[in-house]
């Protein structure tokens, strides 16, 4: 007995600042909930919904976490914010996340709507899938998101199918005849059957009816219930030898979000990047939302802590200091404020010495002194320490070696005086050092636990780093002999690992890989295996051998979350994450993600992004807050033009002035291949995307990488 198939999994996101501030307000959900109930066989099952307001974090929060391995539904749905208005930003925030884009289904949406009202054109829908789960984008009405869905419905169930791992040999047993029939589709197709089609060509009818309109002004065909699913690769006889020339026929936010397939050759290179050109903003908040929580490990207390995050609260295992000590060189003595005890005032035979080191001490009485130390522990019965300053010796042992008597200069010594008590400094039971305190080299933290005898804490662990140069035409930059011809010295692979290791990470040298596909490949492989993150220069533009993406996602099945930034330099900067099985103490595996940064080439723009991209990743997978450069306010030195086009990162030097002004000075010319203009840069300057200049004495922002200088007096 057949079982009877399970339900396809559905989550509806609305996204809607007025529905998130009152749901009463919403009328999508319950229109969409009646559509797919609608449909025949019960295909459907809605599992969860939510409404967002229009911000690209939160959409792109809820996306990905229906979407999430192990626990995503079978298809998102959402409604709302694909207009043009300047909140509408769902196409921003689901574009991203998409791993595989449907430019069928998106067309699918337009031709149907667009058959109702022409205004349908201005719809920015996306659709594809991400992981196993299907996600499409519909317009905010509810008679929109009713007409887009009834669109869909027939195929979105083969989709769903395909994309959560269907054997596709299987899903397509029967041909294309049969798919349709099983969605309730009826073929467009104009192609006759192979047998008919012999014929007609025998006869010549399949040449054009010369009463016929020509092509480009024949009616289309009338959309049905569903977008018909028409495989039908035939060639167009418009052409006298029966092949159509290859035409663009979807718009560049409508083409796969795919690299260049290697294996295609130069002719087939994409011409125009298929991923979405990101503001610097929206890249950091792929990275934040893509970068792994922190690890937690066990460390001991020693100078390898420095630079380590405390994942816990630290308590005091003990008092410091743990016994009553002197703070000053001098002589305990039993002082008191009582009528009938005598004066500090006089002569006073030295009974006994306190130095600071273990052992004991002798008791003190009324009328005696010790001789202490600083830091030494206060005999019993002591109550104060007279500074040796205000005493005087008046006699010496028999050997002439040792004090016998002192005689004290002033009364007015106060119990407790010089005196530092049991937990003064830090009592037992005291929270320390809190969670999320970094132990530095320069603030104490390292002798603050070693003062209460903590031997081990727990800390975040810190990421490895491996630094990747490619490209057949880079050298080690410390080769003898001349270059040849093509030739060109690495200079970004040392430049990274000192940034590395002088972020306070460990970096691994990957050397050198070549623009070969499987070196490439099995140089990441390897590196996937030592390194938490991966930084490599060079090979993601356009060229043909530019194979760092394709490799990326094609040979290693990783998903680019950005490969085009909108900023100078750096605008192909990549930022990648990739799954591998990690090996566990029993013997069996465990999945684990990997980040990969791709930076530009050009050795200014690889400084400017590790900095910019590179390095909050690094805080973020280290438990550091606040992640990043900080940013501080600057005068600027002189004029500075602006790009119209791109935000810029300009390298200057920041020094403080003796007025307390922080000033910048541009290092110079700032090509993105000249990395002199790093040469004693210490802070990158934001300038933002305009015409024009920002003028000398203009105050900007500007993000710190270095130590700051001041001026010379």
């Amino acid at each position: 007995m057949a079982t009877t198939p399970q339900p396809f999994r559905v989550a509806i996101l609305i996204i809607s600042d007025t529905a998130s501030r009152d749901a009463s307000t919403d009328k999508v959900i319950p229109t969409l909930i009646q559509t797919f109930s609608e449909f025949p066989g019960k295909s459907w099952s809605i599992r969860k919904s939510k409404i967002v307001p229009d911000d690209i974090e939160a959409i792109q929060e809820v996306v990905a976490k229906w979407a999430q391995v192990g626990e995503q539904v079978d298809l998102i749905v959402t409604s709302g914010g694909t207009g043009f208005s300047q909140k509408d930003v769902t196409p921003e925030a689901v574009g991203p996340l998409i791993q595989k884009h449907a430019s069928g289904l998106v067309h699918c949406m337009l031709a149907s709507s667009m058959a109702i009202t022409p205004f349908a054109a201005m719809g920015r829908p996306v659709a594809g899938v991400r992981n196993n789960t299907v996600i499409v984008t519909f317009p905010g009405s509810p008679k929109g998101a009713k007409e887009n869905l009834q669109a869909l419905l027939p195929l979105l169930p083969h989709a769903c199918k395909q994309a959560s791992g269907g054997d596709s040999r299987a899903l397509h047993a029967g041909g294309i005849a049969k798919l349709e029939k099983d969605a309730g589709l009826r073929s467009k197709s104009i192609t006759p059957p192979a047998e008919e089609r012999a014929a007609q060509e025998s006869s010549g009818s399949l040449r054009r009816n010369s009463n016929s309109p020509p092509r480009a002004q024949q009616q289309p065909p009338q959309v049905s219930h569903g977008c018909s699913h028409n495989h039908d690769h035939s060639h167009s006889n418009n052409h006298t030898h029966g092949h159509q020339m290859p035409v663009a026929r979807t718009a560049p936010q409508d083409r796969p979000a795919l690299s260049n397939d290697p294996t295609a050759g130069p002719t087939r290179r994409y011409r125009e990047s298929p991923y979405p050109m990101l503001s610097v903003e929206d890249a950091l908040k792929q990275i934040h939302t893509h970068t792994p929580a922190p690890q937690i490990i066990r460390a001991k207390v020693d100078e390898n802590l420095i630079n380590y995050v405390l994942a816990e609260d630290v308590v005091a295992a003990e008092n410091v200091p743990a016994f009553r000590a002197s703070i000053v060189d001098g002589y305990a003595i039993i002082a008191s404020n009582h009528v009938l005890v005598p004066s500090t005032k006089g002569i006073f035979p030295v009974v006994s010495i306190s130095h600071a080191k273990p052992g004991q001490v002798p008791a003190l009485t009324t009328g005696e002194v010790s001789r202490i130390t600083t830091g030494a522990p206060l005999p019993p019965g002591a109550t104060a320490v007279v500074m040796v300053e205000d005493t005087i010796l008046r006699s010496r042992t028999p050997d002439g070696k040792e004090e016998h008597e002192i005689e004290i200069l002033t009364d007015a010594t106060e119990p407790g005086e010089n005196v530092r008590e049991i937990g003064s400094d830090v009592k037992a039971g005291d929270i320390i050092l809190r969670k999320g305190e970094a132990i530095t080299a320069e603030g104490g933290e390292l002798g603050l636990l070693a003062s209460v005898g903590t031997r081990e804490v727990l800390v975040y662990r810190r990421p490895i780093v491996g630094v990747l140069s490619t490209g057949d035409e880079i050298i080690n930059h410390d080769r003898p002999g001349e270059l040849q011809l093509g030739e060109v010295r690495d200079t970004n692979r040392p430049t990274l690992l000192t940034l590395i290791r002088a972020s306070g990470y460990e970096a691994v040298d990957l050397g050198i890989a070549s623009d070969r596909p499987n070196a490439l490949e099995e140089s990441l492989r390897s590196a996937l295996q030592q390194v938490d993150i991966i930084l490599t220069s060079g090979g993601v533009s356009m060229g043909e051998l530019d194979l760092l993406k394709p490799t990326i996602e094609r040979s290693l099945n990783g998903t680019i979350h950005f490969g085009r930034v909108s900023m100078k330099p750096g605008k192909p900067t990549t930022f990648a994450s990739i799954t591998i099985k990690s090996p566990l103490p029993d013997g069996g595996s465990a999945p684990q993600k990997k980040l990969l940064f791709a930076l530009p080439g050009n050795p200014a723009s690889a400084a400017v992004t590790f900095h910019l991209f590179a390095l909050p990743a690094l805080h973020q997978l280290s438990g550091q807050q606040p992640v990043g450069l900080p940013k501080i306010r600057v005068v600027l030195e002189q004029d500075v033009r602006l790009d119209a086009k791109r935000n810029e990162y300009h390298r200057v030097v920041v020094t403080a002035q003796s007025d307390g002004k922080l000033l910048a000075r541009s290092t110079g010319g700032q090509r993105s291949s000249r990395i002199g203009s790093f040469r004693g840069a210490n802070a990158l300057l934001c300038l933002p995307a305009r015409d024009g200049f920002l003028r000398k004495g203009e105050m900007v922002d500007a993000l710190m990488m270095g130590r700051m200088g001041s001026e010379v007096l």
